[in-house]
């Protein structure tokens, strides 16, 4: 959420780095700054009848010790009709801040200078490709019919326990993705990242805290009577372990790592793109999260983008790194790269990682502050980034490894999957 002074101060930087993102209502902006200046002057008028009432309390006190009761009577009489003031001054105080709240919440955060403009996946910046496609044969098959072929995925037997998008792993299947798992979460351990176990449902303030509420609540499954959600991914309850707490400067960085399973109810179209386990319902996913000092939040966001890369090329996958423009940017996010792998079946690009910063978006939310030495609370960063998700590294595993004898595994998965091939 953007903070409201920064909104009223840089009104014409805030509207022109709005228009990034495509944001077509630069009226908001305006109402925001008008209702934000009628609520500062409620509580100016508010904090100066509150000062009268501290004043008068002290000055009827003083009356009556003075044994000049009558003179207090008529003070308190004043004071009375002062209460009814600060009454009436206090509930339109909060009717204001309600109006500024609901219409700052539509707000995306305002994008990094780096950031160009666009409207689509189209208009993204190639920043960095790696490697080469991998030398199939002309018969090579997609994923979802070597799921089959070497039966390690049921997609239908997924629909009839639960529906589209929820698949089942079976035997070495179910293997590799386990492997993948820890050998994921080896590598963020091994780099400085600490393992947790979080929960895989979360309440309202949680989703509202890294910015899923109100922006997705569509596409997020809602357990209506307890009013939880699941989870879309690990970085909203990781990052909300820090909602509403002050942590020093010294101990930052604060770096997690989570895997869990991942729900989204994102309805997809039909067609050989959301094929097999290009889009699902549920999925399993690492990651990363970091709580960082501002001015090194950019240094972290190309670390944490250099990580990612590092886990794709231990995989051996040809991939390249984008970075979105502003009309393919996340709501909450002020930069982020996507890492795309080659799928040689299906001859084109699949998502397998964004890394994004959110810089004070997410923490004016959650209230999450760093201490600095000389004492001063201050807002600080926040970034995450999948390393990795799993559909899609499994499905360009399954097909980029593909050989006439079988499906070769990486050598750097061998120790975790105990097989060197699928066949």
């Amino acid at each position: 959420m953007l903070q409201v002074n920064y909104i009223r101060e840089n009104k014409e930087k805030v509207l022109e780095r709005l228009a990034i993102r495509n944001f077509d209502k630069p009226e908001l902006i305006d109402l925001i700054i008008s209702i934000d200046s009628s609520r500062r002057k409620v509580q100016t008028d508010l904090d100066a009848l509150a000062a009268i009432a501290n004043a008068s309390a002290k000055e009827i006190g003083d009356l009556m010790r003075t044994g000049q009761k009558e003179a207090a009577e008529v003070k308190k009489a004043e004071t009375t009709r002062n209460k009814q003031s600060i009454q009436e001054l206090g509930l339109e105080l909060e009717k204001l801040e309600k109006e500024l709240f609901d219409l700052v919440v539509q707000l995306p955060n305002l994008p990094h200078h780096l950031v160009k403009a666009g409207t689509s996946a189209e208009d993204n910046e190639i920043v960095k490709v790696v490697g080469s496609p991998s030398n199939l044969a002309a018969e090579a098959l997609p994923h979802w019919e070597l799921a089959a072929k070497y039966d390690l995925i049921d997609f239908e037997l997924g629909v009839k326990i639960t529906g589209a998008g929820f698949p089942v792993y079976k035997g070495k299947g179910a293997r590799l993705q386990r492997a993948l798992i820890n050998y994921f979460l080896d590598q963020a351990t091994a780099a400085g990242y600490k393992e947790m176990q979080v929960p895989h449902m979360v309440n309202e303030a949680s989703g509202f805290g890294t910015g899923q509420l109100p922006d997705k609540e569509g596409q997020m499954y809602h357990a209506q009577v307890d009013n939880l959600y699941l989870i879309p991914t690990a970085e909203v309850p990781v990052t909300n372990l820090y909602r509403d707490e002050i942590i020093k400067e010294e101990n930052l960085p604060v770096k997690n790592t989570a895997y869990t399973p991942c729900f989204r109810r994102e309805a997809g179209s039909y067609g050989a793109h959301v094929r097999g386990l290009n889009r699902l319902h549920q999925f399993d996913k690492v990651e990363l999260v970091q709580i960082v000092h501002p001015e090194k939040s950019y240094e972290v966001l190309e670390d944490m983008s250099n990580y990612v890369q590092g886990l794709l090329e231990n995989l051996g996958l040809h991939f390249r790194v984008l970075r979105l423009c502003g009309g393919d940017m996340g709501f909450t996010s002020a930069m982020t790269y996507d890492m795309e792998v080659w799928s040689g079946a299906q001859q084109r690009w699949l998502e397998v990682s964004s890394v994004s910063n959110f810089e004070t978006f997410q923490s004016n939310r959650l209230k999450l502050r760093f201490k600095g030495k000389e004492g001063k609370a201050q807002l600080a960063h926040t970034l995450n980034g999948s390393a990795l998700a799993l559909p899609r590294i499994v499905a360009s595993l399954l097909e980029n490894y593909q050989t006439p004898e079988g499906i070769v595994i990486p050598e750097v998965l061998r120790p975790y999957t105990g097989f060197d091939i699928i066949n």
